[in-house]
């Protein structure tokens, strides 16, 4: 069946329950599961430029035993492809044809309109990967996870002379969100694989309503930020805490703009970050961040810092017929 676009308490619960039982049982236990806070944020707080179809498969006994769903992108660069986040099958009911049963209903919604490809995140040599497989997903980018204790990292930011930080907690004062957007879009040059969904093109307004959209969900956004000598922003990280009490925050973006590459910044602005960190009084113990094989650049930043692998994952692809 259909998930509304607003799910009551008890369907909240119920899909927080299966997202929850899945991680358990297929993560290290060294990853936080879900909180019920950041599952409902999810349900309830599109992403910027986007609408959802989600899919849900009721328990006789009540609540769910398979859960789905798919973002459909709206932005103009995107609109040949999809990107299917949750997706999940309680344990104990797996290889009975549930998880095909919501994957026909998602390919449909994704097919009704129009789109050609479909891409999702999976842990590699787990059930999803297999599951991706047998249904004519590839992988498209290769990625790890990697995780940095926030006490190991001791040794203070520094900048290049004439450039100064700024930072702040929540969404992007309106003076900032222009030069955080030019900056983001630096990234566009980053690592893609074979996928066909575009990175988005950012401005002002998209930065703000997606860092909106975090702490809607019930999230902690935290952003430091370089500054140039002229006044341009050079470099700046986002690190995200999905609920207010995580002990792993996400790193989402890191990214420095071309002409001030190759002057530390990168490894400047998230460093600060983690005495923003500590100076918010946070119960952040970790950072988790993914990166793909071939960006060898954040890879080295990341190694100074002390990140260390911690498990692979993939970004799968699936092309589907136009028309």
């Amino acid at each position: 069946m259909i998930l509304g676009d607003t799910p009551s308490e008890a369907e909240t619960d119920a899909w927080h329950a299966v997202v929850t039982a899945c991680h358990l049982h297929d993560m290290p236990p060294t990853v936080p599961p879900p909180s019920r806070a950041e599952t409902a944020g999810q349900l309830l707080v599109p992403a910027v430029l986007s609408h959802y179809v989600k899919v849900v498969v009721p328990a006789p006994e009540g609540g769910y035993v398979g859960v789905g769903q798919v973002r459909l992108f709206e932005d103009e660069g995107n609109r040949s492809t999809a990107w299917i986040g949750d997706f999940a099958v309680r344990p104990e009911h797996r290889r009975r044809g549930i998880g095909t049963r919501m994957w026909h209903v998602l390919r449909a919604a994704i097919a009704a309109e129009g789109r050609t490809s479909a891409t999702t995140e999976v842990e590699i040599g787990g059930a999803g990967e297999q599951f991706a497989r047998a249904h004519g997903f590839d992988s498209a980018l290769s990625m790890i996870w990697y995780v940095q204790r926030v006490a190991d990292e001791t040794t203070g930011p520094s900048l290049p002379d004439g450039y100064r930080f700024v930072e702040w907690t929540g969404v992007v004062p309106a003076e900032h969100a222009p030069g955080m957007a030019h900056v983001h879009n630096a990234m566009h040059d980053s690592p893609n694989g074979d996928l066909e969904m575009r990175p988005l093109r950012w401005d002002a307004e998209r930065v703000t309503r997606a860092q909106s959209a975090a702490v809607e969900r019930g999230g902690t956004v935290l952003t430091v930020a370089a500054i140039a000598p002229d006044g341009g922003y050079a470099a700046y990280t986002e690190v995200v805490l999905r609920s207010p009490d995580d002990v792993r925050a996400i790193q989402y973006a890191t990214a420095v703009a071309p002409a001030h590459r190759g002057h530390g910044l990168g490894l400047a602005v998230k460093r600060r970050m983690l005495g923003l960190i500590r100076d918010e009084g946070l119960p952040v113990r970790e950072i988790a961040t993914t990166v793909a094989d071939d960006n060898g650049p954040m890879r080295a930043v990341n190694k100074l810092l002390g990140y260390r692998p911690e498990r692979s994952m993939g970004l799968f692809q699936v092309r589907l017929p136009s028309g």
